[in-house]
């Protein structure tokens, strides 16, 4: 049979390693200590977010500040390279006059072979007795050469002022463009700051506005008080003076009962009762040392009663006396008999354990056999 490469399902293996990375994370989540025995400090996160808003202000308002320094250090530029090219115009200008006056061709060293032999030394000697050697001007050559050297030289005076005022003409052009430029920035910044004016007026008249409300609204609750306190005031005056001349502060003995009629006695009101008369006071006394009579007989009787029952307990505690010791007898037997069975029960127990250890369980668990364990936060 033929070998054939089949496509791999990646999707597979891609939900495999998802879920193996799930749950790595779900263990280092579940077993992390700090988080599950300490949580979370609010405070020091509440301190840390007022921090890093500080931080995020502190960074705005520097950058606002370099921006309004890269503002005024591009103006700064703008005006150095005006200036700079403003110079470079005239030392160019200045330059292209000295060439004009004092470096013009026709005072150059080889002017006379340039433009001929105007001012050159002339020979005296007429020409039709010099011989051929002292020829000057050949048939065919040098002719017109002055003219055409003229021609030339006001031909490239022109080429040269054409260039000077198209270089003229494109640093007008270059130095409006900036200046407009620079004008359109600086009219940027200015409705820039006529905005901020603006937004500071409105914030500066907003918050006065909030200021003037709110004292209003503190001088309407300090009224409020006011006049609060001074209805509470009237209130406990009236109060106390109703409490002064009232019946339980005249302790106004007939104040204290209502009569309901009918033969019975009149009853007494609890919020007025001021105390009791002193027939009921007596009254009180009488009937007070005739319970004390009673209670002192009958505390007689009960002394009778108790030496009659101490006897019969001392009675009853000799027999209990015997058959405690009885008891502990049979106790003292029942336990000598129950140590000897749990020192043969200790001595089988210490024969199973040492059977157990030197015999049957001879070979010691490894770490494999314990991380086996706890592997899984499922």
């Amino acid at each position: 049979m033929f070998k054939v490469d089949l496509p791999v399902d990646e999707s597979t293996e891609k939900a495999v390693e998802r879920r193996r990375a799930a749950e790595t994370a779900r263990k280092a989540r579940i077993f992390n200590t700090r988080l599950r025995v300490m949580g979370l400090d609010l405070d020091t996160l509440n301190q840390q977010v007022q921090e890093k808003k500080h931080q995020q202000n502190m960074e705005k308002q520097m950058d606002k500040a370099l921006d309004k320094l890269r503002i005024y250090q591009d103006e700064a530029l703008v005006q150095q390279n005006n200036a700079e090219e403003e110079k470079r115009r005239v030392l160019n200008s200045e330059l292209t006059n000295y060439w004009a006056t004092h470096q013009r061709p026709e005072d150059s060293r080889d002017a006379d072979l340039k433009f001929g032999l105007k001012g050159a030394f002339k020979i005296a000697i007429p020409e039709n007795e010099l011989g051929p050697a002292s020829m000057q001007i050949f048939k065919g050559e040098g002719v017109g050469e002055e003219l055409r050297m003229r021609e030339q030289i006001r031909k490239t005076e022109r080429d040269l002022r054409a260039q000077m005022d198209e270089n003229e003409k494109r640093h007008m052009r270059d130095k409006h463009i900036e200046m407009l430029a620079s004008k359109e920035l600086v009219q940027q910044d200015v409705r820039g700051a006529q905005q901020a004016a603006l937004e500071e007026v409105c914030k500066r008249a907003s918050r006065i506005a909030l200021e003037n409300y709110n004292q209003a609204l503190a001088k309407e609750q300090a009224e409020k008080l006011e006049e609060q306190r001074k209805r509470e005031e009237q209130e406990n005056l009236a109060e106390m003076w109703h409490t002064m001349t009232s019946d339980m502060m005249t302790e106004c003995a007939e104040a204290t009962e209502r009569q309901v009629g009918g033969g019975r006695p009149p009853q007494v009101l609890p919020d007025r009762w001021k105390g009791m008369s002193p027939e009921q006071l007596k009254s009180i006394q009488q009937e007070r040392e005739q319970q004390c009579l009673e209670r002192q007989k009958q505390r007689d009787a009960e002394k009778i009663r108790e030496a009659a029952w101490d006897l019969k307990l001392l009675k009853l505690s000799r027999e209990a006396e015997k058959e405690d010791l009885r008891a502990a007898e049979l106790n003292r037997e029942r336990r000598i008999q129950m140590d000897r069975y749990n020192m043969q029960l200790a001595r089988e127990q210490l024969a199973q354990q040492e059977y157990l250890n030197k015999r049957l369980y001879t070979n010691k668990p490894t770490k494999d056999y314990f991380y086996q364990f706890n592997t899984s936060s499922r």
